[in-house]
């Protein structure tokens, strides 16, 4: 992956990042899922009041994708800091999120976290979810 296009995911991440409702943690998150036919689609996170109804940001955008007829992700970039703070710290997928990925994940799919446009790190989905669980193994 280049790295046009790598700052171009961090880009919108970041903007996507705007968007996120987080009143209770004030923790804004926002993801940039690069599927198949190199689309893209955005997602901040939604908190709620019953915490368990809080939907992460790379969720938010892979189950837009996926409404969308979307099933391929080659890349997700994610950024996440204090609302209206620039990011100073990584902010890699939680649990639920690595797993979500890992369903719709092409082979090598990268993972991308960044602080800023220019301090960033690229990973995979297998670096962060080792021995993932899919479909294939309860076919």
């Amino acid at each position: 992956m280049n790295k046009e296009l790598i700052q171009k995911l961090i880009s919108l991440s970041l903007e996507a990042r705007k968007n996120a409702y987080v009143p209770y943690s004030n923790f804004a998150v926002g993801a940039a899922v690069l599927f198949e036919e190199d689309s893209i689609v955005t997602g901040c996170n939604i908190e709620n009041a019953s915490y368990g109804a809080t939907n992460c940001a790379e969720r938010t955008a892979i189950f837009k994708g996926i409404s969308e007829g979307k099933r391929h992700i080659k890349a997700v970039a994610i950024s996440g800091g204090l609302k209206g703070e620039s990011p100073t710290e990584f902010a890699y997928p939680c649990g639920i999120c690595r797993q979500v990925i890992n369903e719709f994940a092409d082979e090598g799919c990268v993972i991308i976290v960044a602080k800023s446009l220019d301090d960033y790190e690229v990973t995979s989905i297998e670096e962060v979810l080792p021995h993932g669980f899919k479909g294939d193994q309860i076919k």
